[in-house]
């Protein structure tokens, strides 16, 4: 199932940087470990969909999966040996933009093992540096 937003205000955006540090969403809220972030990049639906397969096929019955991004990015590419001018491409694909410190899905449900295992699968499937992270018990 690919994701994407069902309503935009606009079809197109400006790439712009992403500088920074996640502020928000940067740590374990709904389950017990976590894939975080630790460089920034962006992920498709395609990319999410791959993540989601991984863990369910690791952890099998049982667990939860929670995902702390939505791909709302729009990604346009102009077709190939297109001559300059004529205005910005078509949107191609939806993406997430993650910054460094995001935590991109969460997993519960399960026994610390099976869990780091399936997240080792999940960071395969991603083009960007991440780390395992636990929920902090107070």
């Amino acid at each position: 199932m690919l994701m994407s937003p069902r309503r935009v205000k606009h079809r197109k955006m400006h790439r712009g940087r992403m500088t920074g540090m996640a502020m928000r969403g940067n740590q374990v809220a709904f389950g017990e470990f976590g894939l975080k972030a630790m460089e920034p990049g962006t992920l498709n639906s395609r990319q999410m969909e791959a993540i989601r397969i991984a863990i369910t096929r690791t952890v099998k019955k049982g667990g939860k999966i929670w995902f702390r991004i939505f791909p709302d990015f729009p990604y346009t590419k102009k077709p190939a040996e297109t001559r300059m001018g004529k205005g910005k491409g078509e949107p191609e694909e939806w993406r997430a933009r993650i910054l460094p410190g995001r935590v991109i899905v969460e997993l519960g449900g399960v026994d610390a093992e099976l869990a780091k295992e399936a997240l080792e699968k999940a960071a395969y499937k991603i083009g960007i540096k991440t780390k395992i992270v636990e929920r902090l018990s107070f």
